[in-house]
């Protein structure tokens, strides 16, 4: 029986198509597998530059491209378009293999070899070469072929390796781009190439190139395995490792390390197999994030990367509150968790019996970002306390006032058997050091970003210092919460052993470049202290432009989101592969039941309620961290809702924090635009968001 090679892309191609199409390309490669004779169903194709590419039939209009082995029976389907765009893509492409890496690439040797002849002939510019600082030597280590390395040779400006992204061998294309952005050949090998491949490579043999890939190709064998993985093919690709993923999952580290990177860049996976790795060998892990519906999503990831029930047994995915909270339950005994409300109540009474000229939400931020954030525990470290990040200048009466009001606060949690999420972290931290063991050999942290400094003290105190201690996933672009952090304040010391990964998998590059425009010029740093930058991250993946839509009334925008939804649907897209973000509940109640008022399923996602298969997900902006959906409406982004008035302080009354608290707003649309892998639709009501602005211009 043949077996076949499913390619990323191929998949990418086919879940694009319409519904019945897509049935139609299932039903012809399920024949093709169960036919003894594959090469029946595949056609030869006329005026083409390599000859191991054949075609099969789907349609009178659609054709399937496979690469075909000399000998042996393992296919590989390639890419799947209607038949004159099919013909075209393939009629100038070559297979090769890499003889550094041992896969196999595929190029458009036309458009290369038109290039170099181009340029050969072009008048001799004054600028430099690009590549002038990299010998011949150093390329053809980094896995550059011979055609590449003429072509390299002439480039005298990036832009001109740019424009051929797509048309290059593509691991070819990002050891050239990192070189031109400036990495070194050793941190190119180290971030891009990847471990060498120990074993004698064949430049013929495509099967064993095919073989060497699973993060590009899944090999399938029979009609079942085939069904199964069209059924979830994003399931099965979000677990597979870039080379410089796996590096990153599976390195021995000294100490903590860090692996940061722009959305979908494969953060989560790279946790998701450290975690697995560790476990597999008999450590006690814990996989840890912020809130319960990404553990819950972490878990279910998990699930379906390893099946051994031993190996699950020895990893907890929990929140670090969970943790904290079990260990407090465990050691000092019960108590009442303070709901937000009953806490914003308790600090106005003490405002408003103080008569304080300090608003609550001003004295809660006091409390956590200086007062909990650096340990401090009398009124001496307070008055002497460096308050980083707030603006609002306070005298020494005025922080003894403060000081004053605090200690009520706590006394009063104390006199209740009251704790706050804050409290019970800084209780659990105590519990830890008290004990003679370490609950945990490894703790693995994602979405790192979000984490209050209470927090990080209970992960540090949950593992004995050494190797592969914590390994940290984050990206502090998309930090949505107020919680701001250096890793060496609170003991956490990464020593350059940071990975960054700058390919996007999930996003197409349309909607990333779009998304990223919105964080244009802000200035944000790594929880290292380092500045964080999105500058060469990038999608493989092309798709529609996101659409933009102002309505003049919510009513009407939620009549145009209605008519997104179903046009999403029409095309094949399943319910529970659009997800809705809007920045408040209630907006994203209202969008809810506009779709049930036309007949559409859809489910409100809250803190406990996960998604109903074969319903349309709503959720708000906050919540859709760590999620991802084929289309994704991200809709009220209005200019008085984004940002949204109780969430920004007034400049008057701390002027730092104000601009924080902005660009809060602005990364919370970001991750929220960043949720979507082919289809974004960005809607308002009234005056869009100021954010908009900024990223259509």
């Amino acid at each position: 029986m043949p077996r076949l090679g499913i390619h990323q892309d191929f998949l990418q191609d086919l879940i694009r198509l319409d519904r019945p199409i897509q049935q139609k390309v299932i039903d012809t490669i399920a024949k093709f597998e169960q036919t003894a004779h594959a090469g029946a169903h595949l056609e030869k194709l006329n005026d083409i530059r390599d000859q191991r590419f054949k075609s099969i039939r789907i349609n009178r209009k659609y054709r399937g491209i496979v690469l075909v082995p000399e000998s042996g029976d393992t296919f590989t389907l390639l890419r799947v378009d209607n038949h004159d765009e099919a013909y075209e893509w393939v009629r100038n492409r070559r297979v090769s293999v890499n003889m550094v890496t041992g896969h196999m690439e595929i190029r458009d040797d036309a458009i290369i070899d038109d290039t170099i002849e181009g340029l050969t002939g072009a008048p001799v510019e004054s600028t430099r070469p690009l590549f002038e600082h990299v010998s011949d030597a150093d390329l053809i280590r980094l896995g550059i072929d011979d055609q590449m390395l003429r072509f390299a040779r002439m480039l005298t400006h990036v832009d001109m390796l740019e424009a051929l992204d797509g048309k290059l061998p593509q691991i070819q294309y990002d050891v050239l781009f990192g070189l031109a952005a400036g990495m070194s050949p050793e941190d190119v090998w180290t971030d891009v190439v990847g471990a060498a491949v120990p074993e004698k490579i064949d430049p013929e043999d495509l099967i064993a190139a095919t073989q060497r890939m699973p993060h590009k190709v899944a090999l399938v064998e029979g009609p079942d395995e085939l069904m199964e993985l069209f059924a979830k093919p994003f399931a099965r690709w979000r677990v597979y490792l870039h080379p410089l993923q796996h590096e990153a999952a599976f390195r021995t580290y000294t100490g903590a390390a860090q692996v940061i990177g722009g959305p979908g860049t494969g953060k989560t996976v790279v946790a998701l197999h450290r975690a697995r790795h560790l476990a597999q060998q008999g450590g006690r892990v814990l996989l840890t994030t912020f809130t319960a519906t990404l553990a819950r999503s972490l878990a279910e990831s998990l699930r379906l990367l390893e099946t051994d029930d031993e190996v699950l047994a020895r990893i907890d995915v929990l929140t670090v509150d969970q943790v904290a909270r079990r260990l407090v339950d465990e050691h000092v005994g019960k108590f009442t968790l303070l709901r937000d409300e009953e806490e914003k109540e308790i600090w106005r009474r003490i405002t408003r019996r103080r008569s304080l000229d300090f608003t609550e939400k001003f004295l809660h931020e006091e409390w956590r970002q200086v007062v909990l954030a650096q340990e401090i525990t009398s009124s001496d470290d307070y008055l002497s306390a460096r308050r980083t990040g707030r603006g609002r200048r306070l005298g020494s009466l005025q922080r003894a006032q403060i000081w004053r009001a605090i200690a009520e606060f706590e006394q009063e949690l104390t006199e209740h058997n009251y704790r706050t999420f804050e409290t019970i972290c800084v209780e659990a931290k105590r519990v830890l050091d008290e004990l003679d063991t370490r609950p945990y050999e490894h703790v693995i942290v994602d979405e790192a970003q979000d984490l209050h400094p209470v927090r990080w003290r209970v992960l540090r105190a949950a593992v004995a210092e050494g190797p592969n201690d914590l390994f940290i996933a984050n990206d502090t672009h998309q930090r949505i919460y107020d919680n701001r952090v250096s890793l060496n304040s609170i003991g956490v010391q990464l020593a350059g052993r940071s990975t960054r990964l700058k390919i996007n998998y999930r996003t197409t590059e349309e909607i990333l470049t779009w998304s990223c425009a919105m964080l244009a010029g802000e200035k944000i740093d790594n929880l290292d202290g380092r500045r964080a930058s999105l500058t060469g991250c990038r999608s493989e993946v092309h798709g529609a432009k996101p659409e933009l839509y102002g309505a003049p009334t919510k009513n009407a925008e939620l009549a145009h989101l209605v008519e997104a939804v179903q046009a999403w649907l029409d095309a094949g897209v399943q319910p529970e592969e659009i997800g809705i973000a809007a920045r408040s509940e209630m907006l994203g109640q209202s969008a809810a039941e506009a779709l049930v008022r036309a007949a559409i399923n859809a489910c409100y996602l809250s803190r406990d309620r996960d998604g109903v298969n074969g319903h349309v997900r709503i959720t708000t902006m906050h919540r859709m961290k760590g999620l991802e959906f084929r289309c994704v409406a991200v809709i009220g982004v209005s200019a008085n809702q984004l940002p949204a008035a109780n969430a920004v302080t007034p400049p008057e009354e701390d002027a730092t924090t104000h601009w924080n608290d902005l660009q809060r707003e602005r990364c919370l649309l970001f991750v929220a635009s960043t949720r979507a892998r082919e289809r974004l639709h960005v809607s308002w009501h009234g005056d869009p968001s100021p954010f908009l602005n900024l990223a259509s211009g």
